[in-house]
């Protein structure tokens, strides 16, 4: 089922589409997310998931997505909580990062309901739809596997090889939490970047927004403002690690 955004008489003709991916239990950035998608006059929304994991209200995203019928994929860390894996299928840069990560894992089982994890355990591994008559397609790491991480810096053979079996015009998808653009193969890449736990320095969450532009379909990052603060001063007190606020705060 699809949820259609209201569209405002001021919106402009053509179809665009927003992707939001990468919430990460920061509720108050979500509902941010849909409020500044409806303002644009977005058509259509769609979800790449990690819905979960980080911050600390996994229960209250995964019901706002689910009332307002937002298609949406699983990601990896979706993947592991639905299923009680004690494995989110991360990468961490060193021990420090992975204790984190760690504590975020257990309090995550612990405090996502059975209700959450039934509807994260039915999400698809990607959605297809159309636009300007282009192929999207909607993946979370990438085609390959959920967790793969499609940095901008890799090399160009690595997105070629990519796109001969993407089996779309535009590929969308997230994971990395950093945002970029880019055509390789004759297919557009489209990192949403993170509405709940950016790491670009920017603070702000942002999602992709997709249009038809007269038959071909361009893409940009729209950032929403939100209060962040909020959120960092709510992790703490969860039982999460305090530093996961701190993170949000130097979206780092």
């Amino acid at each position: 089922m699809q949820y259609a955004f209201p569209v405002p008489e001021s919106a402009e003709s053509g179809q665009h589409v927003a992707v939001i991916t990468d919430i990460h239990g920061n509720l108050h950035a979500l509902e941010a997310a849909l409020s500044r998608i409806e303002k644009l006059g977005i058509d259509d929304a769609y979800c790449g998931g990690d819905l979960v994991g980080y911050g600390p209200s996994p229960n209250e995203v995964c019901r706002l997505l689910e009332e307002r019928a937002v298609p949406t994929i699983y990601g990896n860390y979706d993947h592991s909580i639905a299923r009680d894996m004690e494995d989110c299928g991360c990468a961490y840069r060193d021990p420090h990062d992975q204790a984190l990560g760690e504590r975020s894992i257990a309090w995550t089982l612990e405090h996502t309901d059975p209700a959450s994890k039934d509807f994260m355990r039915a999400l698809p591994f990607d959605l297809r739809f159309e636009l300007a008559g282009k192929r999207v397609r909607l993946v979370h790491g990438s085609p390959r596997k959920v967790n793969e991480y499609l940095f901008e810096d890799k090399p160009a053979h690595t997105f070629e090889r990519i796109a001969r079996g993407a089996e779309c015009d535009v590929l969308v998808f997230g994971h990395t939490h950093k945002p970029w653009i880019h055509e390789y193969g004759g297919v557009l890449f489209v990192n949403c970047g993170s509405v709940g736990k950016p790491k670009d320095a920017d603070p702000r969450g942002g999602f992709a927004v997709l249009e038809d532009a007269g038959g071909e379909v361009e893409a940009r990052i729209e950032r929403f403002e939100y209060d962040v603060d909020r959120v960092a001063r709510e992790i703490g007190p969860s039982g999460l690690p305090a530093e996961y606020g701190e993170q949000l705060l130097a979206a780092a």
